[in-house]
């Protein structure tokens, strides 16, 4: 097997047994209070984005960090989601992921903001020089690799696409198949300082329809690690009537997509799997990075 061919995406080396372990995830209530009650200042705009996204800088009490803010208003209609509430998913799915105790998704709010109200969510800086996606030869990953499918890459050849066999990208696909993510691509993933990694663009989530279109298949099938049956099994609690984190994604999604995220959270735990590609919808999001 020739050696792979990297995918630009920001990342970390990819071996299960040298991924670094991430640190514990920090009290976030300061960067909470300072993305919700800070003045927002408009810097820039991300213009590859399908939607509106506005760099910023959020300052309050001599505190300033840099933000996204997505506001409604800049939303782009979509056939199989409502519109205008993909702000209010990208709230559901921090407070989903805030719920497992893995902190894999960058504090965020809802907020006013210069054109209205939007997400804002705090800008994380990638840590360069590392991979977690790559392009194969052959038909089988390497060592420290998962095996997602194959992909045209152009001259009529195929190669096999992977993803780094890592604990933080596992932990990932668990919150992706939570909040039924129809997005997860390469782009999405933001390794980051002190061995953290975040994932982002929760937009198109918690669809009542099973819709999870994701770069992380490579675990499809597999047993849910011991970590994440705990994790879930939290979830299914907090989710819980009378819960706190259903109360929390009452006023963010639908009493439907609520009753659906339930009904996942029972399904993965009776399945003790992580789930495989259902064939009634694509797997993969294009483009995948």
């Amino acid at each position: 097997m020739s050696a792979p061919e990297r995918i630009p995406a920001r990342g970390v080396t990819p071996s299960a047994e040298s991924s670094p372990a991430p640190s514990p995830v920090p009290s976030i209530e300061p960067s909470v209070r300072l993305l919700a009650e800070g003045e927002l200042t408009v810097r820039g705009q991300v213009r590859e984005a399908s939607n509106a996204v506005l760099y910023c800088t959020v300052s309050h009490e001599g505190r300033e960090a840099a933000c996204v803010y997505k506001p409604v208003a800049g939303e782009r209609p979509l056939w199989d989601f409502p519109d205008g509430t993909l702000a209010q998913r990208e709230i559901a799915a921090y407070e989903v992921s805030e719920a497992t105790g893995w902190g894999l998704v960058p504090p965020t709010v809802l907020r006013d903001g210069p054109y209205g109200e939007g997400m804002c969510q705090l800008w994380i800086e990638g840590e360069p020089g590392s991979e977690l996606l790559a392009l194969m030869d052959g038909e089988e990953a390497g060592d420290g690799w998962k095996a997602v499918g194959f992909a045209e890459v152009g001259d009529g050849r195929t190669a096999l696409l992977v993803h780094a066999d890592d604990q933080r990208l596992r932990r990932l696909a668990v919150l992706d198949a939570v909040v039924n993510n129809a997005d997860r691509k390469g782009g999405h993933l933001l390794p980051a300082a002190e061995g953290r990694l975040y994932g982002i663009d929760h937009g198109v989530t918690f669809n009542v329809e099973n819709k999870l279109r994701t770069l992380l298949w490579g675990w499809a099938g597999e047993p849910l690690t011991e970590e994440a049956v705990g994790v879930l099994e939290r979830l299914r609690d907090a989710l819980g009537d009378g819960g706190a984190l259903a109360a929390k994604l009452s006023s963010l999604i639908t009493p439907a997509e609520l009753d659906a995220t339930r009904e996942r959270v029972a399904a993965l735990l009776k399945s003790g799997r992580h789930p495989e590609p259902s064939g009634d919808w694509p797997a993969i999001p294009w483009p995948p990075v």
